[in-house]
């Protein structure tokens, strides 16, 4: 480039924007991610952003402290219901096969009801637990609420699914298909998800694009929290993969959901 000093420096000014959003989006597809924030109807330390994996899968995430979740029974889209979160776990009509119980009370019923949220049914499954005690949180494989280790039985969240086994790439489908009884996993279906990283932070997250268990779970993996994530578990899925953030609305095939994992300011200020 010819011309002086000062002319060179302005160039390089005025062009520097323009080379930095081309850097970005080049590392985006290379990587296989891409954020787009938007925390606009959210609550306050609540982010959510979209990612692009590089397998094709379009994943909507709600991160946020596991004090802010709040699980409840709607018997309602999450979308009609208004409340910014995902859905949970598995259901049928008005019975939640899956745990979803806050301390010390399963959310669908009363303690030790069947349908209720105190059993994962059928099956000892994946279960992320919460303990407000000592601020831990893990994936618990259990058949029911009396299964779980926690400090006090009445400080903790429970939600099960089914287990990812991110660590074990080798038995983690014979463990989620055979022994906690995932539901279609070589479909092409949408689908939903929990994960926590090594900080404690939880990742709520729904895919817009139809995908089998073990694409969702490669995208999970490879995108979630990188370098970072600890463990995650299947949810409900396909028509029952609903995600409200602000603006961002996933109705799935607009049915109702029995239970949603919701998030809200902060339940221990």
């Amino acid at each position: 480039m010819k011309g002086t000093g000062n002319e060179k420096v302005g160039a390089i000014r005025r062009f520097l924007p323009i080379y930095l959003c081309a850097l970005i989006l080049l590392l985006g597809s290379v990587t296989g991610w891409y954020l787009n924030k938007d925390k606009e109807g959210t609550p306050e330390e609540v982010n959510y952003y979209q990612i692009s994996a590089d397998n094709g899968i379009q994943l909507h995430v709600l991160q946020t402290g596991p004090s802010r979740i709040s699980l409840s029974s709607i018997n309602d889209n999450v979308v009609r219901a208004g409340i910014s979160g995902i859905n949970g776990g598995f259901f049928w009509e008005n019975q939640l096969l899956s745990i979803a119980a806050m301390d010390g009370m399963p959310v669908n019923g009363s303690p030790k009801e069947y349908g209720s949220g105190w059993y994962n049914i059928k099956y000892a499954r994946g279960t992320i637990v919460y303990d407000r005690v000592t601020g831990m949180i893990d994936v618990q494989r259990a058949a029911s609420v009396d299964d779980l280790d926690m400090t006090d039985a009445t400080k903790f969240w429970a939600q099960g699914g089914v287990s990812m086994n991110i660590k074990d790439d080798n038995n983690w489908y014979a463990l989620a298909v055979k022994e906690e009884g995932l539901p279609f996993p070589d479909d092409e279906r949408f689908r939903s998800g929990m994960a926590y990283d090594k900080s404690g932070e939880v990742y709520l997250i729904v895919t817009s694009t139809k995908c089998t268990a073990e694409n969702f779970r490669t995208a999970v993996k490879r995108n979630i929290a990188v370098g970072n994530l600890s463990e995650a578990i299947f949810l409900d899925g396909d028509g029952s993969s609903q995600l409200l953030a602000g603006d961002v609305k996933l109705k799935g095939d607009n049915r109702t959901v029995l239970q949603m994992i919701g998030v809200q300011e902060d339940m221990e200020d």
